[in-house]
């Protein structure tokens, strides 16, 4: 077997990522997103992989390699469906939807105008957030119109269509932290509770981590919102409700977990690992894929 790694740059993830497959003696190669290039009649050297790790920081980079290499029938982790589906947050919160996964209420606009009708019936404060982002960036908390007037406005003049995409959570009243939960295939392996003084509690943000035990209710809701965008390897945001319980904030395919390995004592590049394996040995088998791709029967 041998494995390609897509990577931006060697973080510490990536770091014990190799580790663990030099470990396990497998075969395995780091791709730059920056050098990699694509014959659309031709996959060459790609069908050397038994199964691809996608690890960019591109958004861009990282979907458009799995869709090439999933239309060619080469497997990757995540496949390109799932990242389509988690790097856009509306589309993630309309795959909850439709498997009744408990989620912040939404609404969704394209004009300042309509986008202040929508946010006062669903009532201050509201989080509103670009559709398309990651670590907590450029996420805004509107406490009132006036705020909503500057905010929507300054994204109106921004340029790009996708700020234009008003999407606006409900905001919910955590106590002082979320839960940033990983799920590999059908389970919940690890989690911990990310706990700040600021509204953002995203470590990338300064957020504290510290052990969140894995409960079978927490498991449940986990794995379900995984199986809702797809499947694979996730890491999914969940929000404690004082009445309602857990709620999925967001579900997250390309998951870093550099905070998370020392606090839980949990090898996840190692289990990132197995499963990747898991995949590639089906592949190499000639078993279906895990998930269908549009142009095979």
């Amino acid at each position: 077997m041998k494995v390609g790694v897509l990577i931006s740059r060697v973080r510490v993830e990536e770091k014990w990522l190799f580790e663990a497959l030099t470990k396990r003696g497998v075969e395995y190669d780091i791709l730059d997103d920056r050098e990699v290039a694509f014959d659309l009649a031709n996959p060459g050297k790609w069908q050397e992989y038994s199964v691809v790790l996608e690890r960019s920081l591109s958004y861009g980079r990282g979907l458009y390699t799995c869709k090439m290499l999933n239309a060619w029938g080469i497997p990757t982790v995540n496949a390109a469906s799932v990242a389509d589906t988690c790097g856009d947050k509306l589309w993630t919160s309309a795959a909850l939807k439709h498997f009744n996964i408990p989620q912040p209420n939404l609404r969704l606009a394209f004009t300042p105008e309509s986008a202040v009708a929508a946010i006062e019936e669903l009532g201050y404060p509201v989080v509103l957030k670009p559709v398309i982002g990651s670590w907590g960036r450029m996420i805004s908390k509107i406490n009132d119109r006036d705020a909503a007037e500057a905010i929507l406005e300054h994204r109106e003049v921004l340029g790009n269509y996708q700020q234009n995409i008003f999407y606006i959570q409900e905001y919910i009243k955590k106590p002082g932290r979320d839960i940033r939960a990983f799920v590999v295939g059908d389970e919940t392996i690890a989690g911990i509770y990310r706990t700040s003084a600021h509204w953002i509690t995203n470590t990338a943000r300064g957020g504290k981590g510290s052990v969140c035990p894995i409960t079978p209710e927490l498991n449940d809701i986990c794995v379900r919102a995984a199986a809702a965008v797809g499947g694979g390897v996730l890491a999914i945001d969940v929000l404690e409700d004082p009445d309602r319980g857990f709620l999925i904030n967001e579900v997250n395919h390309t998951m870093e977990f550099h905070t998370s390995v020392p606090v839980t004592g949990i090898d996840i590049p190692g289990k990132v690992v197995e499963y990747t394996l898991a995949i590639g040995k089906r592949h190499d088998e000639g078993e279906p894929l895990p998930w269908p791709c549009v142009f095979q029967s």
